[in-house]
């Protein structure tokens, strides 16, 4: 496994990592882990779940909002 050392960490971010490590019952070094960890890796969202988002959102788009010809028109175009 791989050693990180971090230089210059400032003392309020330094605090606030060691009471999150407390309150979580883990040492700082276990802490940053986890924090690397939930930033970086993906997180998987059950299909689902994800569906049902996308309901939510569709239903305050309106019918109007683009027209195909609209969508034809952007794809002869090309993207910027």
């Amino acid at each position: 496994m791989a050693t990180v050392t971090i230089k210059n960490l400032p003392d309020d971010l330094y605090a606030r990592l060691k009471a999150a490590a407390k309150a979580h019952h883990r040492s700082i070094n276990g802490e940053i882990i986890h924090c690397l960890e939930a930033a970086l890796m993906p997180q998987r969202v059950d299909p689902a779940e994800r569906l049902e988002r996308l309901r939510r959102v569709r239903v305050r788009i309106p019918p109007d909002a683009i027209t195909p010809e609209a969508v034809d028109e952007a794809i002869d175009e090309g993207r910027p």
